[in-house]
């Protein structure tokens, strides 16, 4: 009796999501049709599907499935909030921009068309529209009743999981948007990018320096790697503030290099290439070795 009441306990127990098995069959099925039959009906003789958006997807799918299955998405629900702070994460921050860029342009076009479609998304994609309603749910899934409550109720968590998906996935389309004309520009997308970094903070500040339990359904007797409810709810904190912060300033650095460094090289009409080994070798060989002059014996 008493092993049948650890098993039940361990955290490590194996726990069957049948639903995530169904939705990621669909996602990655609903993609492979739409490459294999959509796609040469849309483009033609043009190009369907690019290596990088192959790439992009396949992480992206991947992340999916591990935030949302065993072990990750159990801890995160029975055991950790800090893991439940890096499964959204994973789902806001890394799986919406790589999902955005699996996604081709004719793909996009087949899913929301020219006309009503078209119009919504433009409007819930505009960057001050999106930005809000993202930190907006961002800000509403950190109420400590709500998280209490949800941790305990499959439905209402895999609902808070779609919201904060398809959130992030409109705050991420003025960035990586699979249409060119939803995108904002370089300096606007730093400029956005810095905004979602920074409202974060305050509930990552009071998180961290909070004194007791914000989440009572975390403060439990089972202890997964011998976090304290405090340490585990301060490495939370951390998760949203310091690694997303650093994950959306980093892209903010690669945006200002690859735009505004090399516009700048370019503007002052420095277009040499860097020299190479070979190029040095090369020219060697083309130069003749310089002959030493005959000495005139003097008598």
């Amino acid at each position: 009796m008493l092993a049948e009441v650890t098993e039940f306990a361990s955290p490590w127990r194996f726990q069957r999501h049948v639903e995530v098995w169904l939705v990621m069959s669909v996602i990655i099925g609903s993609y492979v049709y739409a490459i294999r039959v959509i796609g040469p009906r849309a483009v033609g003789k043009g190009v369907i599907i690019t290596r990088r958006q192959i790439a992009a997807f396949t992480v992206g799918a991947s992340l999916m499935w591990i935030a949302t299955d065993w072990p990750v998405h159990d801890i995160s629900e029975e055991y950790l909030y800090s893991m439940h702070m890096v499964q959204h994460m994973t789902l806001a921050s890394f799986v919406p921009p790589l999902m955005l860029i699996a996604t081709p342009q004719w793909l996009f076009r087949a899913i929301f068309g020219d006309g009503a479609g078209r119009k919504v998304m433009r409007y819930f994609a505009w960057a001050p529209v999106a930005g809000v309603l993202f930190n907006l749910v961002v800000m509403v899934t950190h109420i400590p009743a709500l998280v209490n409550q949800s941790v305990s109720n499959g439905p209402l968590h895999y609902g808070l999981h779609v919201i904060l998906v398809v959130t992030a996935l409109l705050m991420w389309m003025p960035v990586c948007s699979p249409d060119p004309s939803l995108r904002i520009s370089y300096g606007g997308k730093m400029i956005y990018l810095f905004l979602m970094s920074v409202i974060p903070t305050v509930p990552a500040a009071w998180l961290t320096f909070a004194d007791n339990a914000v989440y009572k359904h975390y403060d439990i007797a089972v202890r997964v790697w011998g976090l304290s409810v405090q340490t585990d709810q301060q490495l939370g904190g951390a998760v949203m503030k310091t690694f997303g912060g650093m994950y959306l300033w980093s892209i903010i650095v690669v945006i200002f290099f690859r735009r505004f460094i090399r516009g700048f090289f370019s503007e002052a009409g420095y277009t040499e290439q860097p020299l190479t080994f070979s190029d040095v070798e090369a020219a060697f060989d083309k130069t003749t070795p310089p002959t030493e002059p005959k000495q005139q014996i003097s008598e």
